[in-house]
């Protein structure tokens, strides 16, 4: 023999779900074909045959359940030892393969048919069930997005939005029906009454176009106002790396593209002068590059504000105790010990002068007022 012809199917594997490729016969040039029994079918189980560039054309053929081919392959010594005794028998394994004849009314076939038609109606059995599952698991899916739900103050509507069709897109959402569903799962305020009106409108069998397009076009803010809040947000209290990494976030809403050296930058600025300068701009290369410095500076938050409130501190603590030593006038005069400012001493020259000088002025007065009672 100078060939023999190899029945190849894909059946069901035995989990129920994956298919695998089989060889159910082997023909002869004869015209006589001989049956290979189901356990020995799967074509992992003949290696001769697998290591051929038949097969590999076999597997790119046969790529749904119930597919048939028949291909007639060379026989080669190590094909003949494993498919042929001495004697040009049939077998495989040391088991002699039985003849059948495929032109008779075998019940087999039939069997077989009645086999594929069970099969398929499980198939589609399986399939709607699962269709409803997916309906039902939604929900479970959402979770495991990874996007902050839409509050309608999201600083970019045009970006968020196309966050969430790359998250679709990794959990193989392509349905636009499913798309709107799972969309509810990520609104929140007012952008939940928006979705309501849009079921109203457009009914939840409409295309994803036009929601995309009509979320755009509501909450896509077109004003200066986020962008002046994201530069000008710099840091007031609490932690440098809370407020570093809450101004990235600003930043990357307003205009996700922004390159990393405008970004460090722009959080940098954000930081107190006597902490920023601390930091060397030449050795920042990534985002992470500036947290790690300001998590070495998280020590020094508040202590400029400190040093002023004890120098201040310091200042009243130094005029209170000079006001405590007592009166150099009083203590030359010998008058002894009175705290108070020297400037208001009464035997201050100054002070004696003008007191006298009131006096004598009163005295006048009181004189003047005897001698003519008069005037």
């Amino acid at each position: 023999m100078e060939k023999l012809r190899f029945d190849f199917c894909v059946k069901t594997a035995a989990d129920g779900k994956s298919n695998i490729i089989c060889i159910t016969s082997i023909g002869t040039p004869g015209g006589l074909t001989f049956g290979v029994p189901d356990e020995y079918q799967p074509a992992n189980l003949h290696q001769v045959i697998t290591n051929t560039s038949y097969y590999a054309k076999i597997k790119k053929t046969l790529n749904k359940r119930h597919q048939k081919r028949k291909i007639w392959i060379s026989l080669t010594n190590e094909i003949s030892r494993v498919y042929l005794d001495e004697e040009q028998n049939m077998q495989f394994k040391d088991f002699y393969l039985e003849e059948i004849d495929e032109n008779t009314n075998d019940p087999k076939p039939f069997i077989e048919s009645s086999n594929k038609t069970l099969e398929k109606l499980l198939e589609t059995l399986l399939d709607d069930k699962q269709k409803k599952n997916e309906t039902r698991n939604l929900g479970k899916i959402a979770k495991d997005f990874v996007l902050e739900k839409f509050t309608g103050k999201n600083s970019n509507a045009h970006q968020w939005i196309k966050e969430f069709n790359k998250e679709c897109e990794r959990f193989h959402i392509d349905e636009d029906q499913k798309k709107i569903e799972i969309l509810k799962q990520f609104l929140e305020y007012p952008s939940v009454n928006w979705y309501s009106c849009m079921l109203m409108k457009f009914t939840i069998e409409s295309e994803w176009m036009k929601w995309e397009k009509n979320f755009c076009e509501t909450f896509g803010n077109k004003g200066w106002s986020p962008i002046r809040y994201a530069l000008g947000f710099k840091y007031q209290t609490g932690s440098l790396l809370e407020y570093a990494l809450k101004k990235e976030k600003l930043l990357l809403e307003v205009r996700k593209t922004i390159d990393t050296g405008t970004l460090i930058d722009l959080i940098s600025v954000g930081l107190p002068n006597y902490l920023s300068d601390k930091i060397d701009r030449e050795t920042l290369h990534q985002t992470e590059d500036l947290y790690n410095e300001i998590g070495k500076l998280e020590h020094l938050v508040g202590r400029n504000k400190n040093e002023k409130k004890n120098h201040l501190y310091t200042d009243i603590k130094t005029k209170r105790n000079e006001e405590k030593k007592p009166c150099p006038i009083c203590v030359n005069e010998k008058k002894g010990k009175r705290f108070h400012p020297e400037e208001n001493c009464w035997f201050n020259a100054k002070n004696q002068k003008y007191a006298v000088k009131s006096v004598n002025n009163s005295e006048l007065e009181v004189e003047l007022n005897e001698e003519n009672p008069k005037n």
